[in-house]
């Protein structure tokens, strides 16, 4: 692939769903995966209760079969949780779901990114840890043009399957790139500045997250729970890294 279409010469880069991120993944040390609504907000929230996270492309049997051989409990869609499964991929529900300690959370987005990661280190970032996913990658030299970082807004999807830009993971993205570049990261890219840019300009960041499209979907489905933890803005320190298949908190 041409040089431009990789970002080369920025230390920091931005892109879109899976093909972004397979397309970048070989040009970058780090893969920072963004889905606001709701994969990597999920995430962070099994792993602040010690849950070892494993990302699961699809919600189909293959799903059981693996939950099955990583001796994990399985997450449901929101509307199939019951209370003998109460996992599923909303983050309220896991906040007040019993404690389990392994977790396979299936998700067409977010998850379909993370093995699009090839060799890459791969990151789980949302609005309730962008600061701190921010320092982090400064702190272990991500972010340069020695150790390049690629933030990847997961998006959603149109009924056809092709990916339709999400306003929440934009300005998720857009919160980790700031973050970042406070905190002394290297050059971002023309597109990764303009995320970075366009979360600084938003001057409520949980209502615009509220009124999008994703969060009206979700809010009118029952699940406004879901959008309030979602855009608790910096609340969370825990990174969570991909380690042997799942996410843990970065040390």
């Amino acid at each position: 692939m041409d040089d431009w279409f990789l970002q080369t010469g920025s230390g920091a880069r931005f892109d879109w769903g899976p093909v972004g991120a397979q397309r970048l993944a070989a040009d970058v040390g780090c893969l920072v995966i963004i889905d606001v609504l709701s994969f990597t907000t999920s995430v962070t929230v099994a792993v602040e209760s010690g849950t070892r996270v494993f990302p699961h492309a699809w919600r189909d049997e293959s799903a059981s079969r693996f939950a099955e051989k990583m001796g994990a409990r399985l997450a449901v869609g929101r509307r199939a949780a019951t209370s003998e499964r109460p996992w599923s991929l909303s983050p309220a529900a896991l906040r007040s779901a019993p404690y389990t300690s392994r977790l396979v959370l299936p998700s067409p987005n977010g998850s379909s990114i993370a093995a699009a990661a090839g060799g890459a280190t791969v990151i789980a970032g949302c609005l309730r840890n962008a600061s701190s996913v921010g320092r982090w990658l400064v702190r272990h030299g991500y972010g340069t043009l020695e150790r390049p970082v690629a933030v990847i807004a997961s998006g959603e999807r149109w009924p056809d399957g092709s990916l339709r830009p999400a306003l929440e993971d934009l300005l998720g993205a857009g919160a980790v790139l700031a973050a970042l570049r406070k905190h002394g990261g290297g050059a971002l890219s023309p597109e990764a500045a303009a995320a970075a840019d366009c979360f600084e300009a938003v001057p409520g960041v949980m209502g615009a997250v509220a009124g999008s499209a994703s969060g009206r979907e979700l809010r009118d489905g029952g699940f406004a729970g879901d959008v309030d933890i979602a855009t608790e803005l910096d609340v969370s320190d825990i990174v969570p890294i991909l380690t042997d298949g799942a996410f843990t908190a970065a040390g």
